[in-house]
């Protein structure tokens, strides 16, 4: 068992929240509290309704998410799945805590840093900036496309779909990744000299631009891409605080 309040202090300074900039609806941090106490942590992508309700039933007292459980413009009216998840949340005394872009930005723990490694990225560091923060990685695996491919088929779960533009060298050698929706910065992308651009999801357009461009982009899917940090921050924590955790898995397809 573990306090609450150290957890998130903990977390708090791990991930940068304070000051992190981020999209005005992503509220990082402790977005619902419980009694106090810590005794399993679960992770997720997403504080949706199944998860909430997966989370409880597992006995889990700890939601680690990507997605938190305010989104849109009417995150402050209680009703239909935000209050059911909401009243499943207290009465299982569970705590919610969300990291959006700190947790990408994560130099060893975040999504981008997991997935690279996962595909055996070399000589990484930082990448593509928003907002002077750089929420993604970047790195050189001196490799043939379809060899790369199966590295991040493998990484995101063997039989999840990737599209694939296949408009840069074959010979794959310097790799971005930008994970979730960050297919609209296709042009940016092609200008910091990287061949390959890994990521979520994108706009249509998003990819006859990359042809344009000469770009191999590789849109893995935006919630398979974002497994990763979230999985990643829950073994850090059972580590340090010694609590089991478990992840709950709840794909989109997107």
């Amino acid at each position: 068992m573990a306090g609450l309040k150290p957890i998130v202090e903990y977390l708090e300074k791990l991930l940068r929240h304070p000051g992190f900039p981020d999209y005005s609806l992503a509220f990082n941090g402790l977005q619902l509290e419980n009694s106090g106490k810590v005794t399993r942590i679960a992770a997720a992508v997403d504080a949706c309704e199944p998860v909430v309700h997966a989370a409880v039933e597992g006995r889990a007292s700890l939601l680690l998410v990507h997605h938190g459980l305010m989104w849109d413009q009417h995150c402050f009216a209680f009703t239909g799945a935000r209050y059911r998840k909401l009243r499943a949340a207290l009465e299982g005394d569970l705590a919610i805590f969300a990291s959006h872009l700190p947790l990408d930005a994560h130099p060893t723990l975040g999504n981008a840093a997991q997935l690279g490694k996962a595909i055996e990225l070399k000589n990484v560091t930082p990448f593509f900036e928003h907002k002077g923060e750089p929420v993604g990685m970047r790195g050189e695996c001196s490799i043939n496309r379809e060899g790369l491919l199966e590295r991040i088929r493998s990484a995101v779960g063997g039989e999840a779909h990737l599209t694939v533009c296949a408009a840069g060298p074959e010979k794959v050698k310097r790799i971005g990744i930008v994970t979730g929706g960050a297919g609209s910065e296709v042009a940016q992308i092609a200008r910091s000299g990287v061949d390959t651009f890994i990521t979520g999801e994108g706009p249509h357009w998003s990819y006859t631009a990359a042809e344009e461009l000469g770009l191999n982009v590789i849109y893995a899917g935006h919630y398979a891409t974002e497994t990763f940090g979230v999985k990643a921050l829950a073994a850090h924590l059972s580590k340090k605080f010694q609590l089991p955790w478990e992840f709950i898995d709840h794909p989109t397809g997107l």
